[in-house]
């Protein structure tokens, strides 16, 4: 039996509108709304990097929870931003909070990162080889986006959100699921070294490339078909999900998602309009925004799902019981 016992979020200080990008590139305050229905996000100093961030998220878990976490015995760190490839980013997270005894490991799934995390974490509790697990999702976005893009660089933000998963009396994680359409992964991608995925030519700049009519596309035309899987998987309808929670990539996608689900707009949690597309943090970020506001409370049903580079998803159903 494995429960989310303790959960904190943290966003950087610097709070950046739409007028922003009015100085450098063709777009304006309206246009972005209408389009991506944000209107702030957040931007990390100079100087401050992924782990930063996470380690922050994890101060401000303790703060909430009081919880002890110098007895973590494994760290997941779900991110597409590290402050570099290797050491990994938990590795870093685990050397700034002190945490003398512990494994640590990255997730790599863009969006639906922090999803994964929570499976990897249920699992590991579970299976008796971990008793603590933080889970961690983290990203500095606004250092590998391009600034040229107009159509992307709008979109991203910086936040982390954190949770502990550990033993409980009661399995509070009801049903998972997962999927990845690979071919196309060329729509969605943060190049590296190669030049090339799946024979198309990308761009080899080091910086966050997205084909959003595509993503828009494979999204509304997926997601809504993987939550009706999710929650039969779980024996529920719809009836019994007392939030949907996806991933905040753009209020559009949101809206267009939940339409398609025939579902309550106002049981939809979102961060994306306040934080931009954070990524693997958007999920959490929008479950703090929810319980703030007097919505997500102890005992709720709450399905997650996020959806991203890849192109993958990942879902979870999940008693929560903060």
């Amino acid at each position: 039996m494995s429960q989310i016992t303790a959960f904190g979020t943290y966003v950087p200080e610097k709070v950046v509108d739409n007028h922003y990008f009015e100085e450098f590139i063709d777009t304006n305050d309206e246009w972005i709304i209408s389009r991506t229905g944000i209107k702030t996000r957040r931007f990390s100093k100079d100087g401050e990097y992924t782990s930063d961030l996470a380690v922050k998220a994890v101060q401000n878990l303790v703060e909430r929870s009081g919880k002890d976490i110098s007895d973590v015995d494994f760290i997941v760190v779900c991110t597409t931003s590290p402050d570099q490839p290797m050491p990994n980013a938990a590795s870093r997270v685990q050397y700034k909070l002190g945490i003398q005894s512990t494994g640590c490991n990255d997730i790599y799934a863009a969006c639906a990162g922090f999803v994964y995390g929570l499976q990897m974490a249920h699992g590991f509790v579970n299976a008796g080889v971990y008793k603590k697990v933080l889970v961690i999702g983290a990203e500095t976005l606004t250092k590998i986006m391009d600034l040229s893009d107009r159509t992307s660089c709008i979109l991203f933000g910086d936040a982390a959100g954190a949770v502990l998963v550990e033993p409980g009396e009661d399995e509070h994680f009801v049903a998972f699921n997962s999927g990845t359409n690979g071919d196309l992964g060329h729509d969605l991608y943060l190049s590296h070294k190669k030049n090339s995925i799946n024979g198309v030519g990308i761009n080899p700049h080091g910086k966050i490339v997205q084909n959003g009519r595509s993503v828009f596309k494979w999204a509304v035309g997926n997601i809504p078909i993987k939550i009706k899987e999710l929650v039969a998987k779980a024996g529920m309808t719809l009836d019994d999900i007392d939030y949907i929670v996806p991933h905040s990539a753009n209020l559009r996608i949101i809206e267009a998602i939940i339409k398609n689900l025939d579902y309550p707009m106002e049981q939809v949690p979102e961060s994306v309009t306040e934080f931009g597309n954070t990524s693997s943090a958007s999920i959490p970020l929008a479950i703090s925004k929810s319980m703030s506001n007097g919505g997500i409370k102890k005992g709720d049903t709450v399905l997650m799902i996020g959806f991203g580079g890849g192109l993958t998803f990942a879902g979870a159903i999940v008693k929560w019981n903060l």
